[in-house]
């Protein structure tokens, strides 16, 4: 059993029902976030709730790389070593290419990309030095194919993510240290909240659960929830682009 579990992004959506749903399987919890008041209420609610789970906090801004590999160095310690980091954290800002939102466009690619480069390094530093461990890197759907518009730079660094792993997992072929991609479909979350008329999506609850039977079973790779998304992926990733375009 992999006990003791990092997850970042823990504050809300997606990390925040992990963070619920592995503390009711009986798992020692580290959870990171930039808002410490959103943490805490999440650790006193676990408290009450699994009173024999260990829950620690810690306030990060992923993108601060320094900080990432302290905060994950000091909670392996804490805890006396993570045996699972599932690296959450991410947004959801874009903006059509060449319409003036460089800004919002940049930050999307290095939260969703260069601070999960910098998580999966801090990672796998720890898993390195005892050859143990699972590393989760949280993809998307959207990564399956190029997608247009405000969704472009998202769906590029999702792909980008998917093949961080697969490159670990080809590296890591046969050895202790797991890794594993997953990639939810449309599941309601703070991040699509604004996001109107969502094609199947999925509420928050069993969203995670698919997510988190995923983890822990280990998958390499996981569309999630399974239906519809597993056939959607596959759809996704060889319409021809006049058909990818009228599906999106």
């Amino acid at each position: 059993m992999r006990r003791n579990i990092l997850i970042t992004g823990a504050s809300s959506g997606l990390g925040e029902e992990m963070a619920r749903q592995f503390a009711a399987k009986g798992h020692n919890l580290a959870l990171t976030a930039r808002r410490e008041d959103r943490l805490k209420a999440l650790q006193d609610e676990l408290a009450a709730a699994h009173p024999s789970v260990t829950v620690v906090i810690r306030r990060l801004d992923v993108n601060d790389h320094a900080e990432v590999f302290e905060v994950f160095r000091s909670l392996d310690a804490e805890l006396g070593g993570l045996d699972r980091i599932i690296v959450n954290a991410g947004i959801g800002k874009g903006a059509p290419l060449g319409t003036g939102r460089f800004d919002a466009n940049l930050q999307t690619a290095q939260t969703n990309f260069v601070a999960v480069l910098a998580q999966a390094e801090a990672a796998m530093e720890l898993f390195r030095a005892k050859n143990a461990g699972h590393l989760v890197l949280v993809s998307s759907v959207a990564g399956v194919r190029g997608l247009p518009k405000a969704v472009t730079t998202y769906a590029a660094t999702k792909a980008a993510v998917a093949t961080l792993a697969e490159g670990l997992q080809v590296e890591l072929l046969g050895k202790p240290i797991k890794v594993s991609a997953i990639l939810p479909g449309y599941i309601k979350s703070e991040l699509n909240e604004h996001v109107a008329n969502t094609p199947l999506i999925v509420d928050t609850v069993p969203g995670v659960r698919a997510m988190v039977s995923a983890i822990e079973a280990e998958k390499a790779k996981a569309h999630v929830p399974a239906w519809p998304w597993v056939p959607m992926a596959r759809v996704l990733r060889y319409a021809p682009l006049p058909l990818l375009k009228r599906m999106i």
